[in-house]
């Protein structure tokens, strides 16, 4: 069913992983779709195999953010995935570390959301997604600036939720356990670097407090925002769903 045909998405981060999927996921509901990154040879590769459109941008830097929405055009459904995961223990979680994870994860964003808002307002329809993490609903060891930054977006997501629930626009998030991603092996890596561990030992421990033991698939998640973005889920805001396998917050 192609039940978003006529509706324009902007998918940041959408070159791979969870941004990929969410990307095939809405235009096979009929969206079109237009992905965006910093790696524009990246991007145009993946655009061009799922048949979408892309700009490349920086969301962390409000000036490319506004250049981009004004390239592509208003967009109706916003799924904000572009991010980054740094990890250190609160000792060494140095100044550098702390500043990139709050102006990827939560300063990106605030500027996409705010440059795709007024279109959305203006018609009297939207659909934001803010894809978060259960690092936004719980705190983990070593991810200290990464956990204040989705706490963050969850945040945000309900305060705007309100501002803009009478107006058609609805504003939620997605938080994935720990998915079957780039980010994931990087944790991975890291973990047989520090602690001398096998990999799969590495994935174990990622997946144990997801109660299913497994990591969770990136398809999944793509169909949680999915859902969140069909005209039917017009009473679904402010809302932080976790994608987890049944994890407890």
């Amino acid at each position: 069913m192609r039940e978003l045909e006529g509706k324009h998405a902007m998918v940041t981060g959408g070159a791979r992983g969870i941004g990929a999927a969410i990307a095939h996921a809405l235009l096979a509901a009929g969206a079109r779709v237009t992905i965006s990154g910093r790696d524009g040879a990246a991007l145009s590769a993946a655009a061009q195999q799922m048949g979408a459109g892309f700009v490349q941008m920086d969301v962390a830097d409000s000036a490319s953010v506004r250049a981009a929405f004004a390239q592509a055009g208003p967009v109706d459904i916003l799924v904000n995935n572009a991010g980054q995961a740094g990890s250190a223990s609160f000792g060494k979680t140095d100044e550098a570390l702390w500043q990139r994870m709050l102006d990827v994860n939560l300063s990106g964003t605030f500027y996409c959301t705010q440059a795709a808002l007024p279109a959305m307002l203006e018609q009297g329809w939207g659909r934001i997604v803010n894809v978060a993490s259960t690092a936004g609903l719980a705190g983990y060891r070593y991810v200290a600036a990464y956990c204040a930054a989705k706490h963050g977006v969850i945040g945000m997501t309900r305060a705007l939720a309100l501002e803009v629930a009478t107006r058609g626009v609805t504003v939620n998030a997605v938080c994935p356990g720990f998915t079957d991603t780039d980010i994931v092996k990087d944790a991975v890596a890291n973990i047989v670097a520090r602690t001398g561990r096998s990999e799969a030992e590495a994935l174990a421990e990622l997946a144990a407090g997801n109660p299913q033991q497994r990591l969770v698939q990136t398809a999944e998640v793509a169909n949680a925002v999915l859902w969140l973005c069909m005209p039917q889920s017009g009473a679904m805001n402010g809302q932080a769903l976790a994608v987890a396998g049944g994890e407890v917050m």
